[in-house]
């Protein structure tokens, strides 16, 4: 079972997601140039987006860090341990779980956990910590130039003294901790596998529907104390930018998501689709938004539930849609969505199809969608929802 997600949204002058050059990202497709903003950059968005306008509660929510070890000293001190004797108890339980902590204390790389999973962490901790004090010292011989152990060996050698039941119990408690959005995102733990966790959610790059030009806007600035004799500026610089209409498009794999990844909370999973539809469709990247506030929300939404047979629609725009005085970029876009969804239901069939609802501009007549019409973004959301969860439970 499978909701996706399709979305025309067109953004006013923007550098919402930048290369390493600080260009606004770009691709070709269809052997056209196309603005981009990357899969990464829209998921970060909505996990942002979930977090702080309280969508999920926050103990059901993940945290990728590399100060993990800060987290739970924290934790540690608040039950009366001080933070001196609390960190080395911290790293010997993560080297028990192949996680070293370098000089800086911080772990090698960033740690996606769920703040569940991190409270159970601590509680472990607590637990065990006269046994994890008593394995807190280095191994001699593994120091690194300085006489300090190097994260490699402190690894080693950390694994090695923490009792294997302490090692298991970690294991154990790494499942997760029902974070929505690790459910939803999955994790990658490159030193404990067992703990990996599938993404129930795949995210396209967002792609313009029609060829894109960069554009860089040159700026000055200048000292308000300028004497009056002098004049120039004393800063400047440029800014690359384009305005783009996106074609967006994302998937939820329900039965990966509440079976495998919420262990069958079907509950919670709705609620997890239902942020996730909210904050996919509302939440908006962040580069570059103070000095050009492109705050455009989408100009259509189309929700689809199936069984099987997903569909991305971006090759109804591997021939770019027409713009400037010829075309109206949006709603030929729409239009363009509209009748390749057509064409591959024609093509294919709908007979895995349970719903469908479409939200958006009415001036757009919709040959194929015009059915799916429903009043609002809430009102999508219920509708997939009531097809996904029929009675409580996944369809």
């Amino acid at each position: 079972m499978f909701v996706e997600l399709h979305v025309i949204q067109n953004f006013a002058p923007s550098n919402l997601n930048r290369d390493d050059t600080g260009a606004p990202k770009d691709a070709q497709f269809g052997g056209y140039r196309r603005a981009r903003i990357s899969s990464q950059c829209l998921k970060r968005a909505v996990r942002t987006y979930v977090r702080s306008h309280g969508l999920v509660p926050p103990d059901q929510l993940g945290v990728r860090t590399k100060r993990l070890v800060d987290a739970l000293v924290e934790k540690l001190t608040e039950r009366g341990h001080s933070p001196d004797d609390a960190r080395p108890v911290i790293q010997a339980l993560l080297a028990g779980a192949n996680f070293a902590v370098k000089d800086d204390g911080k772990t090698e790389y960033l740690l996606f956990l769920g703040e569940r999973e991190i409270a159970a962490m601590a509680e472990l901790a607590a637990t065990h910590w006269e046994t994890l004090r008593a394995v807190t010292g280095p191994a001699p011989g593994d120091a690194a130039p300085g006489g300090r152990p190097s994260a490699r060996a402190s690894k080693s050698a950390g694994k090695n003294a923490v009792p294997t039941d302490v090692q298991n119990a970690l294991r154990a408690l790494l499942d997760g901790g029902k974070a929505v959005d690790l459910a939803l995102f999955g994790r990658m733990l490159a030193d404990l596998p067992v703990a990996n966790i599938d993404a129930a959610c795949q995210v396209a790059p967002a792609l313009s529907t029609h060829p894109i030009t960069m554009e860089f806007d040159y700026y000055t600035a200048v000292d308000d104390r300028l004497p009056d004799d002098t004049s120039g500026a004393d800063m400047i610089g440029t800014v690359g930018f384009n305005s783009a209409c996106f074609y967006r498009y994302a998937n939820l794999d329900l039965r990966q998501l509440t079976v495998q990844n919420l262990g069958g909370d079907v509950a919670l999973a709705e609620q997890a689709v239902r942020a996730f539809l909210l904050a996919a469709i509302r939440a908006v990247p962040t580069g570059k938004q103070n000095s050009m506030a492109a705050q455009n929300p989408p100009s259509f939404v189309l929700a689809v539930v199936r069984r099987d047979g997903l569909w991305s629609l971006a090759n109804a725009f591997a021939r770019p849609v027409r713009i400037g005085r010829e075309g109206d970029v949006v709603a030929d876009s729409i239009v363009a969505m509209d009748r390749y969804w057509g064409e591959l239901v024609d093509m294919y069939g709908d007979q895995g199809i349970l719903a469908q609802a479409a939200v958006g501009s009415r001036s757009v007549d919709l040959a194929t969608l015009g059915d799916a019409r429903v009043a609002n973004v809430p009102a999508l959301v219920d509708e997939v929802c009531a097809a996904a969860f029929p009675n409580g439970a996944l369809a």
